[in-house]
């Protein structure tokens, strides 16, 4: 691998976790309110949270951010990066680092839901269907939400390995792996 092939992916990586460490959340609270949501709520930057405390507008507004940060850094490595799925889930990785561990915040930033599920959306679309369909029945079940929400979140590397999709079913089972440990460690 030549000089010039390893910068670009040096630079991607810094891209995508530079990008991830936008958090939505904090910025909304940050230019609508003057405060930092991290002091509001659950205490969580996240679009939930930022619902929650701020309305309906704050969810909206940090979910389309925390989804066109996904959506252009990993336009970006299909760009420069063509047929290269490795490197799609390294910046997937990174982006979901990125948000959940922030330098500027101090490593404190959101549970990465958005990014995980964004990637999801851009890597192997039809897994956003089943996740939908699950987190319905579940919800109905066991009326939680979260749980909900994170029981589901199980379908969507099954989904992809069914779908014949390997590397991406082992990279969103690990991009998962994160987004459960980023909620157990504050349960």
């Amino acid at each position: 691998m030549g000089e010039c092939a390893i910068l670009k992916i040096v630079l991607m990586v810094m891209l995508a976790y530079c990008a991830g460490s936008i958090t939505g959340a904090y910025y909304i609270a940050k230019w609508s309110v003057g405060k930092d949501i991290r002091q509001l709520g659950s205490g969580n930057a996240g679009a939930r949270n930022a619902g929650r405390e701020l309305g309906k507008k704050a969810f909206v507004f940090t979910l389309l951010i925390d989804m066109a940060k996904v959506m252009m850094v990993l336009s970006f490595v299909t760009l420069f990066f063509p047929q290269n799925k490795i490197m799609l889930l390294v910046s997937a990785f990174f982006l979901l680092i990125g948000h959940i561990w922030p330098v500027h915040l101090g490593f404190k930033g959101g549970k990465g839901v958005v990014v995980f599920l964004t990637s999801t959306l851009f890597l192997v679309p039809p897994a956003i269907g089943v996740l939908g369909t699950c987190v319905g029945i579940s919800y109905w079940i066991v009326r939680n939400f979260t749980i909900a929400g994170l029981f589901s979140m199980a379908t969507i590397p099954v989904t992809a390995w069914i779908l014949g999709e390997y590397y991406f079913a082992i990279g969103l089972f690990s991009l998962l792996v994160i987004v459960v440990i980023s909620h157990i460690k504050d349960a």
